[in-house]
């Protein structure tokens, strides 16, 4: 079974979602705390969610593996996204709760980390590359879109509550401003949900590395909170809040499509 599943579309748009994975290699959940087995600091039900973008001729990128395995929206050389603030490393030894991972003593090690990187990120780095690529030679420009969602209230990240959608684009250095105002303006036209751009989520990894808008690849993270489709308790699906998210996740897309075509 493959580390990750493509769906190659027929249109300039790709949809990662790189923490969407939930399964955990059974040599290392072995070695997780029973808090972590939960895996509870996933972007859940994210393929589900952006499952209209296929009829939109997206590709589709999704891993299988959790991102306590690996972290796939961070640097291969473990760079922090935000220096002096909290947050996961490459492989995470803590929840977003602060909460260990690892049982005494089994954390990785450099060695270990520098096996997962080649075991699990590289792969689903390879085919993103290699995606975008594909559709960079048939298209001048290529929108990125890179999906991921948290729960609205995390004391160790974040004060407070977060909005419910948080736009990333680097600071407007991932994509052309003319990409950015085309998200943007469909942003401030609704009014059924919080957002903010450029706010505590500027995108991380992929959203900063294959963002290169003066070589046609636009990339834009949108961090959703995690009450605007689901329950953040139980992470069960929620029909109702969740086809109404779609309605303008489609709407987002569908306008960036328009921009850099």
């Amino acid at each position: 079974m493959s580390d990750f599943s493509l769906h190659r579309g027929s249109a300039p748009l790709l949809v990662s979602l790189p923490h969407n994975g939930i399964e955990l290699p059974p040599a290392i959940a072995a070695t997780f705390t029973p808090a972590a087995l939960r895996v509870a600091d996933t972007d859940w039900h994210m393929a589900h969610l952006y499952g209209f973008a296929l009829e939109l001729g997206a590709s589709v990128l999704v891993p299988r593996w959790s991102r306590y395995v690996v972290d796939l929206n961070r640097a291969p050389d473990g760079a922090a996204l935000y220096p002096g603030r909290v947050e996961t490393t490459l492989c995470p030894t803590e929840t977003f709760a602060g909460v260990a991972i690892y049982q005494p003593g089994a954390a990785p090690d450099k060695f270990v980390v520098a096996q997962r990187r080649a075991r699990y990120w590289q792969p689903y780095h390879d085919a993103l590359r290699d995606e975008l690529a594909r559709l960079r030679a048939r298209f001048p420009r290529v929108l990125l879109w890179d999906g991921h969602s948290i729960r609205g209230r995390v004391p160790r990240l974040f004060d407070g509550e977060l909005p419910e959608l948080n736009l990333g684009s680097a600071d407007g250095l991932s994509c052309d401003p003319q990409v950015q105002r085309a998200i943007d303006h469909v942003l401030a036209a609704q009014h059924g949900y919080s957002y903010v751009i450029n706010g505590r989520f500027k995108g991380g990894y992929i959203t900063r590395h294959y963002g290169q808008p003066q070589l046609g690849v636009h990339a834009l993270q949108m961090e959703l909170a995690q009450r605007t489709y689901m329950d953040e308790d139980s992470f069960a699906w929620d029909g109702a809040r969740a086809t109404r998210l779609q309605s303008l996740l489609r709407t987002l897309l569908q306008a960036g499509l328009a921009a850099v075509t």
